[in-house]
């Protein structure tokens, strides 16, 4: 593959390429000061710069980083991860866009959006069907045809409320014969530490956790990034046959925070967040990332896991047939409808198209002339695919034509909504 360069004329002249190791790395750090302000006053361990050294190398070396220059100088920058997103239980490869940056001076010109739309057509080019930002600001992304698609969501609980969680409900258990002994207590799922020599399972439990449930939306890091991962001696980190579970101390030791809780059972659930409730003796609050329906809020007593924070995140189907096909649709969800897609950045994904979801797997075809197909933009095909019902895409002017029971239609097909427990 060769390199990716670009030339355009902004403020002069401005050239676009992928960033290699013998560029001024120094340059790339102070652009990020520039652009981000300052890191906090508290001092990284040697470990978390390592890491990230080694994943700004792995980046470089993957030829991920893109760099804006004027002349010698680096004015904007911006990179993507290598990542698999799952939806409704199958994975596909994704395209995770991150620190996009323009120095100060250098905004309002042009600049932002043309290493955006170089870096998008550079995804394409690699075959990624999808391509997910966490946005600060819209407009661009919008331009070039990212949309607002699901939420990474935060929950807050009294460490005290994890201590004692309600029992299990019996419906759906096996039957216990009558008897004068009293009932033996569950045993507790084994658990171990894991570590960076672990990460390969970790990643097959996290992929099996999320493809039971069905998940729309997390995400899995590359292994070398998972073992660079659990190899954070601030991270704590366990395993079970069925389940993971990474969580760190926060604020002094007044709250827990959970990266990721994740279970195929019930038995497992249990003993995962009993390990973060035997803090509850330390820490006052765990905080933690996890999606709208995790079984957190069905164990605790009392209603006391609220949400604290979200923050919605940007997708862009960059390879539109190919995007439809790799997903997971529910079982049960039977539709065939033509579809007429605008794309104005790129084309092959415009024109008509004929949508069939059958046996939970979906399929677009190029089709013939029909009349009053169901028109959507690429945005609005994002949002669509993130779960966002069709009304809401009618409503906000992404979507045009059809008919209520094809809208019906698609909102089976493309739900539930769209969530990540991952932030990059």
């Amino acid at each position: 593959m060769p390199p990716v360069v670009t030339h355009l004329t902004a403020r002069g002249g401005t050239e676009i390429r992928e960033l290699t190791s013998g560029d001024d790395l120094d340059a790339l750090f102070d652009l990020a000061r520039r652009a981000f302000g300052p890191a906090p006053g508290t001092a990284d361990s040697a470990n978390r710069r390592a890491a990230r050294q080694a994943q700004l190398d792995a980046a470089i070396d993957g030829r991920r980083i893109f760099a804006a220059f004027e002349g010698s100088q680096l004015v904007a920058s911006a990179r993507y991860h290598e990542m698999r997103q799952w939806w409704h239980g199958r994975s596909l490869p994704m395209a995770g866009v991150a620190a996009v940056m323009v120095a100060p001076e250098h905004r309002g010109q042009g600049v932002g959006r043309a290493l955006m739309a170089a870096t998008l057509q550079a995804i394409a080019d690699r075959g990624y069907p999808l391509s997910t930002l966490y946005p600060a600001t819209t407009p661009i992304y919008r331009s070039l045809g990212w949309e607002l698609a699901g939420g990474h969501y935060h929950a807050t609980v009294p460490a005290r409320s994890l201590h004692t969680f309600t029992a299990p409900d019996v419906i759906g258990r096996s039957p216990t014969p009558p008897s004068d002994e009293p009932a033996p207590t569950e045993r507790p799922a084994p658990v171990r530490r894991a570590g960076p020599d672990d990460a390969e399972e970790v990643l097959a439990v996290i992929g099996r956790a999320h493809e039971q449930a069905r998940d729309c939306g997390p995400t899995t890091r590359d292994l070398g990034t998972v073992a660079l991962w659990l190899a954070d001696p601030e991270l704590f980190a366990y395993l079970a046959p069925d389940g993971f579970l990474a969580y760190h101390w926060r604020s002094g030791h007044s709250e827990i925070f959970v990266q990721l809780a994740l279970a195929l059972s019930d038995r497992t659930t249990r003993a995962l967040w009993s390990i973060v409730a035997s803090h509850s003796s330390i820490a006052s609050s765990v905080r933690g990332r996890i999606g709208p329906a995790d079984p957190l809020y069905w164990l605790t007593r009392e209603p006391d896991v609220s949400l604290s924070d979200r923050e919605l995140w940007m997708l862009r189907l960059v390879n539109v047939p190919a995007a439809v096909a790799a997903r997971g649709f529910p079982a049960s969800a039977q539709l065939t409808m033509p579809l007429y897609v605008e794309d104005d950045t790129l084309g092959a994904n415009a024109g008509l198209w004929e949508l069939s979801v059958t046996g939970g797997r979906g399929y677009l075809t190029h089709s013939p002339e029909a009349t009053r197909p169901l028109t959507i933009g690429v945005r609005g095909l994002a949002a669509l695919y993130g779960g966002t019902p069709m009304a809401a895409l009618r409503k906000a002017g992404l979507a045009a034509g059809g008919n209520p029971v094809a809208d019906s239609e698609l909102d089976g097909a493309f739900g539930p909504p769209a969530f990540m427990l991952d932030s990059f």
